[in-house]
């Protein structure tokens, strides 16, 4: 018994003092058992390694939120040396978030270097969490419309926004995935709009990834997704909005035009670039303008973001509100 409770507390012979054996070895039994809960714990916490999980313990005397705030700071150091040496490296894999929110919706690109880091949770939750933190830097741009609102977001811009609630950089989130999965990452683009009464937004999310608990099921996931704003005209009250959004979606995520084009354009064929005059992806029969004139849908505008894709987003600003929050990125790509 004696040999047993020196171990537990690392003493040598001699060094017992004046403590009584017994609760010297009872109190040993106490706090291992203690550090065990903690540790588990921490580790499911933190996602973090049992060896520095028992560290991070170990050095704060099993203070569990000291313990919680060093695990962090420490990915986050090893995270941003590990994003230098791999900044070099290609990162074309990742995800596409999509975030509805009442009259608003988020779509955000984040890159990894491989498909297997792109479906590994962590990786999944720091793009919801992008995708969270633009909608929340958005929100006070939630005042009474006249016309929709559509910005975009380089990643400079991402890079400076912060995390809900929690209200860390989302360069910092970043660091600590590239800390814990070893990847290069990279946000890389990200779109916000905003809608008045009488409009809608129709999303679409293709390649969608199964969400893992409550906390993946408000950001939508995949390879390819699209935002489209629509109006809602006086001849549509029997019109499904949520499942015409979807639909206008799928079209602008398989046909990928580049322009909207107008009623007016005669109906093309599969090479067609202008979105109303495309074959509608669901009805080849019918040009997309076609299809919706007896729903009494009209498509102001869309978003469409491919994973890996070479185009980036254009230079000038654009807002369709003239008294609309200042701009951190520009007007759609490619004439969107």
């Amino acid at each position: 018994m004696q040999r047993v409770a020196m171990v537990a507390f690392g003493a040598r012979p001699g060094q017992l003092g004046s403590w009584p054996l017994a609760r010297l070895f009872h109190t040993g039994l106490r706090l291992l058992a203690t550090n065990k809960e903690l540790l588990l714990r921490l580790r499911k916490k933190t996602g973090y390694s049992f060896m520095n999980c028992r560290k991070a313990l170990e050095t704060f005397g099993n203070d569990f939120k000291q313990a919680e705030v060093w695990l962090h700071k420490q990915a986050q150091k090893e995270g941003w040396s590990k994003a230098s040496k791999l900044q070099g490296r290609k990162a074309k894999e990742g995800l596409i978030g999509v975030l509805l929110e009442g009259n608003a919706a988020v779509m955000v690109e984040v890159n990894c270097e491989t498909d297997f880091v792109a479906r590994n949770t962590r990786f999944r939750q720091l793009v919801q969490q992008v995708a969270v933190g633009i909608m929340a830097h958005h929100q006070d741009a939630g005042k009474p419309l006249t016309t929709y609102v559509k910005r975009f977001l380089k990643a400079e811009d991402l890079s400076q926004l912060k995390t809900v609630p929690e209200g860390r950089l989302l360069s910092d989130q970043v660091a600590l995935a590239i800390g814990k999965l070893g990847e290069n990452m990279v946000l890389r683009r990200a779109a916000w709009v905003a809608v008045p009464s009488g409009c809608y937004i129709g999303s679409y999310v293709h390649g969608i990834l199964p969400t893992d608990g409550p906390s993946m099921i408000k950001v939508a996931l995949g390879k390819y997704g699209a935002l489209v704003i629509c109006e809602a005209l006086a001849n549509s009250p029997g019109t499904n909005l949520v499942d015409m959004g979807r639909k206008l979606g799928q079209h602008v995520v398989g046909m990928a035009p580049l322009s909207l084009g107008t009623l007016d354009d005669e109906p093309g064929g599969n090479t067609e670039t202008k979105m109303l005059a495309q074959p509608f992806l669901l009805e080849p029969n019918l040009s997309l303008g076609q299809y919706l004139q007896p729903h009494g849908i009209s498509v102001l505008d869309f978003v469409r973001f491919e994973c890996g894709e070479a185009a980036e987003l254009p230079g000038a600003q654009e807002s369709q509100e003239e008294d609309a929050m200042p701009l951190l990125a520009s007007p759609p790509a490619q004439g969107v």
